[in-house]
């Protein structure tokens, strides 16, 4: 059996680039120091490169670089360190020097170090990293029912934009088997989004009450429109996305009270705890409390989109400016996903409500601006490794071109790499890019109804000439402002790249 100096686990919210990136980095930082390391990968496709308990017990130290749930409790007792994602591809070193200085203790609270610190003692890990890390877990899950149901949904307007319609001209049985299964898949986003949260918090036995609770997210307290009392036939307004954020939430911790309460309770009934106690009193308690706060929940849930229609109404700039700002601040990180997790439920929204509502082209057209803001920033770097690549080392210039794939299909994170080498003046350069790219793409009343792939769907973007046309300015002009900042930089210092 291999034995490893340290251990390591990665995961990110997409599981696409991140992931591999931490791993990539740790994996040159510990050979650059003569230390081995095994990592371990939570990425779309499950888990790689899997690591034993023999590993772990083996190892010196373990490093989590999560934002979503590695199951970190298999390293209880060992000197460890967990922190975000990004901070293993920023400053590795920094990690490996922290993890071999962690402490071991009795259990994994114990053991988390908080890596921003500059205290080299024991510390807990942040609420604030605990609480996002468990969001991006539903989040992980849910994006996949997103994209694939987004995009057969877009894919059904090919035959005609109300092909699904069998009372419509334009009327194609293909078209409606495929927006039946694209709906299908896209109303499952707000119960796997609540479920995978609770999971995250609760395990396994947090799975019921996390389905439970995102279904009533969506469908919000039933009432008799006759009677106007509670009832199980009647409708209600659910309250979207928010609302499953808050059921994953409340479901997880729900199961985590039932476990400390139950815990008296004999050992030959851990079965009947798991198969018949949880599953009941957790739906029980996390189905009432969501139901009781179904009114206060929708109308947050309005506010917030009356807000964000608000801002469409201050014009395309204020609305593009946020937009492209928030895509390309941190590549793919919180604020990144928090405007892409929320073009995908405006876009269900307005799938939902359909096309030619006044729901339906705010959705959409809000979608187009956050893909056009998250294609822009590896394309300019490819833009900037091609004209100014005496400017460039060979493995910057490499990486400029391969991100002209990752950036045409809707891959924010290559650009980070060039990023972290030069934060300033590199990430404004970026928002300013993205920023151009998504004003424009609202000034061209450009409507994309997939919510990814990037130029892969060009076909049912409505618009798609003048969306290239936004993201090519948008690309351009920050790639011309990264060559001159990379021209300025290689002059200052005597023609030595950095």
């Amino acid at each position: 059996m291999a034995e490893y100096d340290l251990i390591a686990a990665t995961g990110c919210p997409t599981g696409i680039a991140h992931t591999f990136m931490a791993k990539e980095a740790l994996e040159k930082a510990a050979e650059a120091r003569g230390l081995t390391i095994k990592v371990e990968t939570h990425g779309q496709v499950g888990i790689e490169n899997e690591v034993t308990p023999a590993e772990i017990k083996a190892a010196k130290a373990v490093i989590i670089a999560a934002d979503k749930d590695v199951q970190a409790e298999r390293f209880a007792g060992k000197p460890l360190i967990s922190v975000g994602v990004t901070a293993a591809i920023k400053d590795p070193n920094g990690l490996i020097d922290k993890a071999l200085a962690a402490k071991a203790q009795g259990t994994m609270s114990d053991a988390v170090v908080n890596a921003s610190s500059d205290d080299s003692g024991v510390e807990k890990e942040s609420v604030g990293h605990v609480i996002y890390k468990h969001l991006m877990n539903g989040v992980s899950h849910m994006l996949v029912f997103v994209v694939a149901g987004g995009v057969l949904t877009a894919v059904s307007f090919l035959w005609g934009i109300h092909s699904y319609d069998s009372t419509s001209a334009d009327y194609n049985t293909f078209a409606a088997m495929l927006k039946i299964i694209g709906g299908i898949a896209m109303n499952l986003m707000v119960p796997v989004l609540a479920a995978y949260i609770a999971e995250s918090i609760g395990k396994r036995p947090a799975l019921v009450p996390g389905f439970v609770a995102g279904m009533i997210a969506i469908q919000g307290l039933p009432v008799n429109a006759t009677t106007g009392l509670i009832d199980a036939g009647g409708s209600g307004v659910g309250f979207g996305f928010l609302g499953g954020i808050v059921g994953g939430f409340l479901a997880g911790y729900v199961i985590l009270g039932l476990e400390k309460l139950l815990s008296g309770l004999p050992k030959n009934l851990d079965g009947l705890k798991a198969i018949f106690l949880y599953p009941l009193l957790s739906t029980f308690i996390t189905g009432l409390i969501m139901l009781g706060i179904s009114g206060p929940m929708a109308a947050i849930n309005t506010g917030m989109m009356s807000f964000l229609k608000g801002l469409e109404a201050s014009g395309p700039i204020v609305l593009g400016l946020a937009i492209g700002c928030m895509c390309a601040f941190d590549m793919g990180g919180p604020v990144n996903k928090a405007a892409y997790v929320t073009g995908t439920a405006l876009l269900t929204e307005a799938l939902t409500a359909g096309v030619g509502t006044d729901t339906y082209n705010f959705g959409t057209n809000f979608m187009a601006a956050v893909s056009a803001a998250c294609i822009v920033p590896p394309l300019i770097t490819t833009f900037a490794v091609v004209v100014g690549k005496k400017y460039f080392s060979q493995e910057d210039h490499d990486a400029g071109i391969v991100n002209l794939i990752l950036g045409c299909t809707h891959i924010t994170e290559g650009a980070i790499p060039f990023m972290t080498k030069n934060i300033w003046p590199v990430m404004p350069i970026m928002m300013l890019g993205s920023s151009i790219a998504a004003i424009l793409t609202i000034f061209f009343g450009v409507h994309d109804p997939a919510p990814h792939g990037g130029f892969l769907v060009l076909p049912v973007v409505d618009g798609g000439g003048l969306w290239v046309l936004a993201i090519l300015i948008g690309a351009l002009v920050g790639g011309i402002l990264f060559v001159t900042f990379k021209r300025i930089d290689y002059h200052k210092h005597g023609d030595v790249i950095q």
